[in-house]
């Protein structure tokens, strides 16, 4: 596909980049969104009682029952809407009771709900399961008890907005187990989906689409092209050159997370990403500055064309700057010295000879 901006004066603007508030270089992904249950004034007051009693320790007793409930033969609809809630709730509030819900055979049956056809059982079965994975010990139950396609599917599918992002944020959590778990997260068509997520959603579903991006990206080298072959660059470079976005950092680090594929790096320049990580070398925060020079390391070490591409889009000047500012760690400095050494390699003749307009076409 092509793009315009690779050959458009890039946007100049006077505002830091910086949606963290944070000018550090630490990775700018918190964990994701958890679960935001909430209730009208009288739901909340019929269930104030529950809500306190979830906040403690459950016993063994009663989350069997739970269980029971959950598996019973002919469940009436509101029972099975309610054991799940209390289990989603039981799993909220007390770490302790994340493992007593895996440990007393809780994650089959949610997982279950999964496909069921009432939305708010769908919701409290997905949300139980992004409870039950913050836990560290209980992701691999939930891997092993086949999780992650019926959480692919609620992702594509369910009915509800909230359904849908904490999908999103348990198969992050789940990717964070492994190599493996991350790739067959991909594998089972997740990608796209939060691809999507990431053009379309509100703001959580936006950074919980980003930062679920980036442990899959992460983790397995394969979910890198999955995330290319999605278009995920172009809103990522979106959300790169808005500022208002509250996206910019997120959104900067998966575009890393890509680049480092032959796929990324071309999908990059194609959509015109050099002059949104050279403005980001310019004005960006002290983090964005970092990034955005590590993607234009990667895009220029092995290809002249791009090389010619960043220079003329004049990345020395801010890259010279930023190699001498005192605020710049020792390890930056050094990558921003042998990208500004790449750029200044002599360029070949027949790329010296052609109008910039072609070579940016290219």
């Amino acid at each position: 596909m092509q793009s315009d901006a690779s050959t458009s004066p890039r946007r100049r603007s006077t505002s830091c980049y910086s949606d963290s508030g944070d000018s550090s270089c630490s990775e700018p992904f918190s964990e994701c969104g958890s679960d935001d249950l909430s209730f009208t004034p009288a739901a909340a007051a019929g269930i104030h009682r529950l809500l306190l009693s979830c906040v403690a320790e459950a016993s063994e007793d009663a989350i069997s029952s739970l269980m029971a409930e959950l598996e019973s033969p002919a469940p009436s609809l509101d029972s099975l809407r309610c054991a799940a809630m209390e289990l989603r709730l039981l799993a909220k509030h007390n770490p302790d009771n994340r493992v007593r819900i895996a440990k007393a055979g809780g994650v089959r049956p949610l997982v279950k709900l999964l496909s069921h056809a009432d939305p708010l059982l769908q919701e409290h079965g997905v949300t139980a399961l992004l409870n039950l994975s913050i836990c560290d010990e209980n992701k691999a139950t939930i891997v092993e008890a086949g999780a992650i396609r019926p959480l692919v599917q609620a992702l594509k599918s369910a009915a509800s907005p909230a359904a849908r992002e904490n999908a999103a944020c348990a198969l992050l959590r789940l990717s964070q187990l492994d190599g493996a778990a991350a790739a067959a997260i991909g594998r089972a068509g997740a990608i796209p989906l939060l691809v999507s997520l990431l053009e379309t959603g509100g703001p959580r579903g936006k950074k919980d689409a980003a930062t679920a991006l980036y442990a899959l990206c992460s983790g397995a080298r394969e979910n890198r092209q999955r995330a290319v072959e999605a278009g995920a660059v172009r809103p990522l470079l979106d959300l790169m050159a808005d500022p208002e976005s509250g996206m910019v950092d997120k959104a900067a680090y998966v575009l890393h997370s890509l680049v480092g594929s032959d796929e990324g790096r071309a999908a990059a320049v194609e959509e015109g990403g050099i002059p949104v990580l050279v403005e980001m070398v310019e004005v960006g925060s002290s983090r964005q500055k970092e990034i955005a020079t590590l993607s234009l390391l990667q895009i220029c070490e092995d290809n002249a064309v791009y090389r010619t591409m960043v220079a003329r889009e004049g990345a020395i000047p801010p890259l010279v700057a930023l190699s001498q500012s005192p605020s710049a760690r020792p390890k930056l400095k050094t990558k921003v010295e042998s990208l500004i050494e790449i750029l200044r390699q002599p360029r070949s003749p027949s790329l010296r000879a052609r109008p910039a307009a072609v070579v940016a076409a290219e």
